[in-house]
């Protein structure tokens, strides 16, 4: 691989920007026409400033002068099958899944299906600038082998795992306790720690996987080292309710996966919006982050979630679209929605706080802040170029956006996938927009 180095406005964040307000805030790195440099083995070497200094003869220049580069984004909770099922009408969440998601995901016990929709999928998730994420495929074992190798064929950081479901689901969806363990055993040994692959016990959700299944997934979790655990929680009342059914013992819904060994620092719960004070106090603790899927959560109604409650308990939050309950994997559009969350709410959402919650904030809580997030020399060059306008209105309010907050969030609220002008996985560009029209 040839080093390279990209021209442009370079942003990202070396501390959390927090919720206070847009000027004068922590962490926001803003570096106007920089060379980004990046080195032979797809890793940031440096950073210069244009107009003191140019790269070496060893870097090929790609002059990118008057877009915007960023980390590529980093999505904390999507599901690669449910494409398929993306803006379908009318049901709240227990309804969708019996309806839409349950009927597509069956789909991918074919293996022709299932390798045509991962690379469907992992193409899609560059095309919109996410370079990283956390994936649930099915319950079949193919399903997972065929995103694993997807996304490895691209080079990019991705967490999965095959989804857990012993009970209350249909038959032809069903695996078991032994099943389910004998499956992630050998997807563990073929894809954990492979280049920059990582393995999640996947919960679908607590009312899908019996007690004996989730304490075998807790007990995973302890003895591999690296395993990471998806799940859902509190996301719907109604599946609130069914939760304190199932398990009358346990405190609350979050309790039940705490219960079952399932809580750490590498656990992602998407949602998390029926939570309570010892909810939030247990997810500071066990170091469980929250990932909010602001697009979803607003099509389902399945209701708001309190992320500045949630951060001041201590808890993390990231951002994800949860597609396709979300409407897009677009993380910009889905910014754009969160911020419309925390307005309902008498919250203001910076743009500072909302990008880094897909960069720098989403890395670190699942422990990757050493590898992505940032643009700074040793990381990886996940990155994304960005056309801060593509038609008349966008860049007419650009034009008159009064200081850097002001345009950030412009762009943040207007822009969607079509402002990408390219993705770079470890240095290599794995998307190029081939067409100028808007």
């Amino acid at each position: 691989m040839n080093r390279i180095a990209l021209r442009g406005d370079l942003l990202d964040f070396s501390t959390d920007p927090g919720f206070g307000p847009p000027d004068a805030v922590p962490g926001v790195r803003w570096r106007p026409d920089h060379w980004l440099l990046v080195d032979e083995h797809g890793r940031i070497a440096g950073v210069l400033d244009a107009s003191v200094s140019e790269p070496d003869a060893s870097y090929r220049r790609i002059d990118q002068r008057g877009r915007l580069i960023l980390p590529g984004f980093i999505d904390t909770h999507v599901h690669s099958p449910q494409l398929d099922v993306i803006a379908s009408y009318g049901t709240e969440l227990l309804d969708w899944l019996e309806t839409y998601t349950f009927p597509a995901e069956r789909r991918h016990a074919d293996p022709q299906v299932a390798r045509a929709g991962a690379e469907r999928f992992c193409d899609a998730l560059l095309a919109h600038g996410t370079t990283a994420a956390v994936v649930f495929p099915t319950v079949h074992k193919q399903s997972c082998e065929a995103l694993f190798t997807s996304a490895n064929a691209r080079g990019m950081r991705l967490i999965a795992g095959k989804c857990l479901m012993d009970r209350h689901v249909p038959e032809w969806l069903a695996d078991t306790v032994e099943s389910a363990e004998r499956d992630s055993l050998e997807l563990i040994e073929r894809w954990h720690g492979k280049d920059r692959l990582a393995y999640a016990m996947t919960v679908r959700f607590a009312p899908t996987s019996s007690e004996a299944q989730m304490d075998m997934a807790g007990r995973l979790l302890c003895e591999v080292p690296g395993l990471y655990m998806q799940t859902h929680v509190a996301e719907n009342r109604a599946e609130v309710a069914w939760v304190r059914e199932l398990f009358p013992q346990a405190r609350s819904y979050l309790d039940v996966y705490h219960r079952h060994g399932l809580l750490n620092e590498r656990a992602v719960l998407a949602h998390g919006i029926w939570l309570d004070d010892e909810d939030r106090a247990l997810l500071a603790a066990s170091g469980a982050q929250i990932a909010h899927s602001p697009t979803s959560n607003l099509f389902l109604g399945s209701g708001l979630i309190g992320w500045q409650a949630l951060e001041a308990a201590g808890a993390k939050v990231t951002m994800a679209t949860d597609v396709g309950g979300g409407t897009s994997l677009s993380m910009l559009r889905t910014l754009a929605e969160a911020y419309k969350v925390q307005a309902l709410q008498g919250v203001r959402l910076s743009a500072w706080k909302a990008l880094h919650s897909a960069t720098a904030g989403a890395a670190d809580a699942l422990g990757l802040g050493h590898e992505i997030g940032r643009l700074e020399p040793g990381l990886m060059a996940d990155l994304c170029v960005w056309d801060w306008a593509r038609a008349e209105i966008d860049a007419n309010r650009l034009a008159l956006a009064r200081g850097l907050h002001e345009k950030l969030f412009a762009w943040m609220t207007l822009a969607d996938e079509r402002h990408l002008a390219a993705a770079y996985v470890a240095g290599t560009a794995r998307f190029e927009r081939t067409t100028i029209a808007p």
